[in-house]
């Protein structure tokens, strides 16, 4: 019997729609990032071919369910009312469906400049806000309803072929032989198809246009936990921890005791302990580039453009991560972005770790962690709760002290006014205090209180990025009256870049963050040109202090930091980097070795290296030594 003749004519007549429909997506992103990607002839093909075989092999998966049931369904109930109601229904969800995976992959790509990964995982586990976020920044229902008229006309061109496979009569053997295909292609997939197939191309533009969204997201949300020594390359543990410690090792600290990874050590920082105030700001998607201290030509941070010339001006500063959760990690616990997530979203194993909030609270301090938004999204309140902060977020505060607030929270003015009351409370109860404070204003759907700027609210990036500058401006303005002011540092830095994505697989240029540390009373200003990453904040601003401390933290203080042993760690939930001016090493999985030469231009030189060399060996050290530290609970919190 022919296929025309079957009812599985209705697998591959859907078949042939999805090819067309991931075609017509992936040629969609490729006119979206033609400029970035490169793309020549035999570019093309490539992407092509391998992009067919990734639409192939999911589609595959997905008729598994379908195929069985065509396989098993009764020959005399094949025929009736309610399967034929069943069939038509599902034909035209599933095509409803394809289009919005389609919609949803353009919108993800124009963000992220990738396809569906991890983030999308996330935004999965957090639909409400992710769903108001979408609503504020789209036009949701002229989206919806045009998905529905494609579908429409679509169903109306399949619809004669759906006939006729519910009127097809077909022996069990028949069936069983074309249920075959996509069972053996599904196999074949799991076997042969993996990410390697995509991943053939330096330039990483090609490679993310060679997948498939939907692909993509299940291999995402299957490695969103990666075990470093099954994955990553790896050196004699002995070697590593000797390495680490002299990377982490400064004149001022002194080891605790010996021992594999044991990095704990005492570190006297000298003169006399100064209990200053710490307001540090974490500012969401502040890239470097929007500053016009930077060079940015478009005057959208006039006071923060003025707070370099007043402050510690760091210009060489680098985001560990892409993701707010890693900024979190990396300024509060001081450690390497370890592969998969972020520790603060690993539930059960988030809590009392050593970190610069449960080192300030053994020294007396009140210690808080302020969001703009709600506590549980991305399991900060767990993480910052654990770990010794009191939490203050959205669904602490009244309504009525909230002028605005939008799909991610409160605007920046309300949580700065927050933290103004906050610190209050501590000066009023005679203790110092840290507050850690994680803004989201500057977060699509870009919308802000009116009347703040001459940007109206919702149009951009841009309005979004001056509205920052301003709400910052005002809140030091406001924090200048209170008597506290002069014995504080406030420190503004952001999480992440607003960007990540690139030709290679750590683009360096777009980790690259401002960090400002100002206090008129306390510190002279000076134009810090040291390179680091956000590991070294806590204990730059502990040295500051002039602090003793125990300490497991894989930073160091910036400031007195050798010339010769600057670096930055950047990397994301696969990737982990290295980098120092002129070179950067990058782990991948499948314990790859990649070493970028000119790593700060657009178009760095990648070789993949066979065995590590001396830089590889350092940066196997920081990520090898960071995942057996975490698994074996050497950095648990023990004053």
């Amino acid at each position: 019997m022919s296929i025309s003749a079957s009812r599985f004519r209705l697998v591959y007549q859907l078949l042939l729609v999805t090819l067309l429909y991931f075609t017509l997506v992936r040629i969609s992103l490729l006119f979206l990032s033609w400029q970035d990607a490169d793309i020549g002839p035999g570019d093309f093909l490539q992407i092509m071919f391998r992009g067919w075989i990734h639409d192939l092999v999911f589609y595959a998966y997905a008729a598994l369910l379908p195929s069985l049931y065509l396989l098993l369904f009764p020959e005399r109930w094949w025929h009736g009312r309610w399967n034929a109601l069943l069939v038509h229904t599902t034909v035209f969800v599933s095509l409803y469906g394809l289009g919005f995976i389609a919609i949803a992959e353009i919108l993800f790509w124009n963000e992220f400049s990738v396809r569906f990964n991890f983030i999308a995982v996330d935004y999965l586990v957090y639909r409400q806000e992710v769903t108001d976020n979408i609503s504020e920044s789209y036009p949701v229902p002229l989206l919806l309803g045009g998905i529905f008229l494609v579908t429409l006309v679509v169903y109306t061109l399949v619809r004669p072929g759906i006939t006729k496979a519910l009127q097809a009569r077909q022996a069990f053997f028949s069936r069983m032989l074309m249920a075959t295909a996509p069972a053996l292609v599904a196999t074949a997939g799991i076997f042969l198809v993996n990410q390697d197939l995509r991943h053939f191309s330096p330039n990483s533009y090609r490679n993310e246009l060679a997948s498939n969204g939907p692909y993509q997201f299940f291999a995402a949300f299957r490695n969103n936990e990666l075990d470093y020594r099954l994955f990553y390359a790896t050196i004699d543990d002995n070697e590593a921890s000797t390495i680490l410690k002299h990377e982490v090792k400064e004149d001022n600290a002194t080891f605790a005791r010996d021992g594999l990874y044991r990095i704990r050590r005492h570190v006297d920082n000298p003169g006399k302990e100064k209990r200053l105030n710490i307001m540090l700001i974490m500012v969401e998607s502040l890239s470097a580039r929007y500053l016009g201290v930077f060079g940015h030509r478009k005057h959208n941070t006039p006071n923060l453009d003025a707070l370099a010339k007043q402050s510690l001006f760091f210009t060489r500063f680098y985001a560990t991560g892409t993701r707010t959760t890693r900024g979190l990690e990396a300024i509060t616990l001081s450690i390497p972005p370890t592969p998969g997530r972020s520790i603060v979203k690993r539930p059960g194993h988030e809590s009392n770790m050593w970190s610069l909030g449960n080192v300030l609270k053994e020294k007396g301090y009140d210690v808080r962690f302020l969001y703009g938004g709600r506590g549980y999204f991305d399991n900060m309140s767990a993480f910052f709760s654990g770990n010794g902060y009191e939490v203050i977020d959205q669904s602490s505060v009244p309504d009525e002290d909230m002028v605005f607030t939008n799909a991610w929270g409160m605007s920046d003015e309300d949580l700065y006014r927050q933290a103004l009351k906050a610190a209050d409370r501590s000066w009023a109860a005679g203790k110092p205090f840290l507050q850690q404070i994680m803004t989201t204003s500057n977060h699509r759907p870009y919308t802000y209180p009116d009347g703040r700027i001459d940007i109206p609210s919702g149009s951009g990036r841009s309005g979004a990025v001056r509205y920052t500058d301003w709400a910052i401006g005002n809140f030091l303005a406001r924090a200048r009256k209170k008597p506290w002011f002069r014995d504080t540092l406030f420190v503004i830095v952001a999480d992440h870049c607003a960007s990540s994505a690139g030709k290679v697989d750590l683009p360096v240029k777009k980790y690259h963050i401002p960090l400002f540390i100002y206090a008129p009373e306390q510190l002279e200003p000076e134009r810090i040109d040291k390179l680091a990453s956000q590991i070294d904040l806590a204990p730059t601003l502990l040295a500051l202090l002039n602090m003793d401390y125990d300490s497991v933290f894989f930073g160091r203080n910036i400031l007195a930091t050798p010339k010769k042993d600057e670096r930055a760690l950047v990397g994301n939930y696969q990737k982990l980097g290295l980098y120092q001016p002129g070179r950067l090493s990058v782990l991948s999985p499948k314990k790859e070795i990649q070493l970028q030469q000119n790593p700060e231009s657009d178009n760095p030189t990648v070789t993949i290296l066979e065995t590590p060399d001396e830089f590889a060996r350092r940066n196997i050290a920081y990520y090898q030594g960071a995942a057996w530290i975490y698994k074996h609970g050497l950095n648990a919190w023990k004053p």
